[in-house]
């Protein structure tokens, strides 16, 4: 079986797992914030992108809070186009969002920002670091790109979602870490 087939059954798999965990710990987000604020609260970073959950993706907006009541310029991803890699626009509490591609949200108007943190949502994950996306291919090409220069991945999931081993194609990017609501790995 090929890998575009493979990764689509996990996909099919990764969603129903993700949903079940979804609803069966709905604050899972602000347990993953304390979390999140040990490895990046008192570390040097300026910078760090994240996203506004869509479907039953674990909550990171308790932690855009913290991080944005911490001093730290926190961003969102748009989308810019198929094909292209996400531009990332300063949030603050109180930004309007604004719909983008996929149900997301996105600050509409809102100066460009280069992260050296970026929170990364998926579908699965392994302990290798490496991650299941949605398939568009907009964090890999956006991670190769942003690699220039010291930049800090974190994917972002439920524990629910660690997989056995996650195939990977020539253009998969890795995480450097992966936070979930049970910890750091």
């Amino acid at each position: 079986m090929a890998n575009a087939d493979i990764k689509a059954e996990l996909r099919r798999a990764a969603e129903e797992r993700r949903a079940a965990s979804y609803a069966a710990d709905p604050g899972a987000g602000a347990v993953l914030a304390r979390y999140a604020m040990h490895l990046l609260g008192e570390r040097s970073f300026v910078s760090i992108a994240a996203y506004w959950p869509i479907r039953t993706e674990i909550d990171v907006r308790p932690l855009l809070l913290a991080l944005a009541q911490n001093g730290r310029d926190t961003a969102l991803p748009v989308i810019r186009g198929r094909g292209e890699p996400l531009e990332f626009r300063r949030w603050r509490p109180g930004f309007d969002l604004t719909p983008g591609a996929f149900g997301t949200l996105g600050p509409a108007a809102a100066p460009v920002i280069e992260p050296d943190v970026l929170l990364v949502p998926l579908l699965a994950f392994d302990r290798q670091h490496r991650r299941l996306g949605y398939g568009a291919g907009f964090y890999d090409r956006t991670i190769a790109l942003l690699r220039r220069r010291p930049l800090l991945v974190l994917g972002v999931a439920f524990a629910a979602q660690e997989i056995e081993e996650v195939p990977v194609d020539s253009w998969d990017e890795p995480l450097d870490l992966v936070l979930t609501e049970r910890g750091i790995l």
